[in-house]
């Protein structure tokens, strides 16, 4: 399903803190983007790796000094390698109040199943 992800780190944190989250017929996906625009959100997937880009513009104007800042401003980019098992050209992604949530599926070919346990047929011994 999910290898190891990757991505920038602020603080000791990734840049872009990620849940992932296991669903029958596949996993769910959930970022925190507060504060981002939704048309600067960017979701891709090539090559088994799906890839989440973002940006936050300053929002300081010439005249504003901060003089604390813990905010992090500017591209975020996390990218996070996918399983053969994931149906890549289903993937779907939202975002509501800040978190970006992307929906993974999984091919039916590997989603878990009970296997039917068959007894041998039993021989009749004549009489």
């Amino acid at each position: 399903m999910l290898r190891h992800p990757i991505g920038p780190t602020f603080i000791g944190r990734p840049a872009m803190p990620m849940d992932a989250i296991r669903h029958e017929g596949g996993f769910e996906l959930r970022f925190d983007l507060p504060g981002i625009d939704p048309d600067s959100i960017d979701v891709t997937v090539d090559s088994g790796v799906l890839t989440v880009s973002a940006r936050r513009s300053d929002e300081y104007t010439e005249a504003e000094k901060p003089f604390i800042r813990e905010r992090a401003m500017g591209s975020f980019t996390r990218r996070v390698r996918l399983s053969d098992a994931v149906d890549a050209d289903k993937i779907e992604a939202g975002y509501d109040r800040g978190v970006l949530t992307v929906r993974v599926p999984l091919v039916p070919k590997a989603l878990p199943r009970k296997v039917e346990i068959k007894a041998a047929a039993k021989a009749e011994i004549p009489a």
